[in-house]
């Protein structure tokens, strides 16, 4: 990789991204899905700037630096960037057929006596394009944040997105394009890369310096039942390892040519959703040595909460030029860790990193950070936790980040 190891975001304390929503904001949606309102007469837009604006000043009273929207203007993680692509076609009530079922979401959610995939999926109908005024969901909630700041502290702003290849992995083999707008997945992907360069073009332009691209999909390369489904499909063309090599090279071809001050980051998460559910699990040893050597991103932000995870061990193939930000601290959970035995898992994280790049102990801390898991509200629900317990917990992660490197 051309780029230098970039800090500053990442910070010390992190978190995922999206916190637990305020009961108003809830309401509001909740009266326009039920009564056909718009967003104008229910007042949407006031409510999301006041929300957001609360939610700001909650991080940065908690010390967090890389404040996020909390994902208010979004009901589910992967908020509406694809709907605004030109080309794509959302579908509702999908047959079955046309998915992996064995990839973890759609075991989670396909409805089984109809044999359907609920809404909220979308394949390329045409040609994939960007247009400017279409891919407005991303940078509205960009400049809510701005908003709630001062403009000197706009460049900390984290907005999280949608890994590029969020939809195409549910999909069977060339499903998720129709024939008439691809031929190939190689096709699919030279213009998944274009829209999300361009995406990324026009937030840098309004001032974004800080993404993390939040991919489920990525840690589902860890389940062995995940893989063993893909080999058993006969629809498949070439491997499972294939498929991994084709998302890196989708992501790297994204990130192509992104200013230096640019920090990149992708989180690797295990389908948490409503109610706190996991829709995967699986330690990182089996891609970790090309996860992390071959993945143009600046940081990996990896869930460490549970054993599910596995342990520490595939740190070791962290190259020098890259962060790892250590998801030690549950958002499922309502019990709040012990602080003593978290910063120990730090330490032990660094000595993995230690070893596999022949730095000290103290020089691998300087590229490692600490987080919660995941979000704490994948989904407008959230989790089993209140805001008192959120707090605690964000509350938590600061002070071992300030014990143990003592700065943001």
């Amino acid at each position: 990789m051309s780029f230098q190891l970039h800090s500053a975001p990442p910070f010390r304390a992190e978190h995922m991204g999206s916190l637990l929503r305020p009961q108003n904001l809830l309401e509001v949606r909740e009266r326009i899905r039920d009564t056909g309102v718009s967003e104008e007469e229910a007042g949407l837009h006031a409510v999301e700037k006041q929300t957001v604006g609360e939610v700001v000043q909650l991080q940065r009273d908690l010390g967090y630096k890389a404040v996020t929207s909390g994902e208010f203007n979004r009901t589910r993680f992967w908020g509406q960037m694809w709907d605004e692509f030109e080309g794509t076609v959302r579908l509702q009530d999908a047959e079955a057929s046309m998915f992996r079922l064995y990839h973890p979401d759609v075991v989670s959610l396909i409805e089984k006596d109809r044999k359907v995939m609920p809404g909220d999926s979308v394949i390329a109908g045409s040609k994939l394009s960007w247009s400017a005024e279409k891919s407005v969901s991303n940078l509205h909630e960009l400049r809510l944040v701005q908003q709630a700041l001062p403009e000197s502290e706009w460049g900390t702003i984290k907005l999280t997105m949608i890994t590029p290849a969020w939809f195409h992995m549910r999909y069977k083999q060339g499903k998720a394009y129709s024939p008439e707008a691809y031929a190939s997945d190689a096709e699919y992907f030279r213009d998944v890369a274009q829209v999300y360069r361009a995406e990324l073009a026009a937030l840098y332009a309004a001032g974004l310096r800080n993404v993390q691209f939040d991919d489920p999909g990525m840690a589902y390369f860890c389940s062995t039942a995940f893989r063993q489904g893909w080999e058993a499909d006969p629809d498949n063309l070439g491997t499972v390892e294939d498929l991994l090599d084709a998302y890196i090279q989708l992501y790297n071809d994204c990130l192509r040519d992104l200013p230096a001050d640019f920090h990149t980051g992708i989180h690797l998460c295990r389908g948490n959703f409503i109610g706190g559910r996991h829709f995967a699990e699986g330690s990182y040893d089996i891609i970790a040595q090309k996860l992390f050597q071959d993945l143009n991103v600046h940081t990996f932000y990896l869930e460490y909460d549970n054993e599910r995870s596995g342990g520490f061990e595939p740190l070791r193939y962290l190259p020098k030029n890259k962060n790892v930000v250590v998801g030690i601290i549950s958002t499922k959970l309502r019990a709040l860790e012990d602080k003593e035995a978290m910063k120990e898992r730090v330490y032990r994280a660094a000595e993995f990193v230690s070893a596999g790049s022949g730095e000290s102990r103290e020089e691998a801390l300087n590229r490692i950070c600490v987080s919660p898991q995941c979000g704490f509200s994948t989904h407008e629900s959230g989790y089993p936790l209140s805001l008192e317990d959120e707090k605690k917990k964000l509350g938590l992660v600061r002070e071992i980040a300030d014990e143990i490197w003592g700065q943001p």
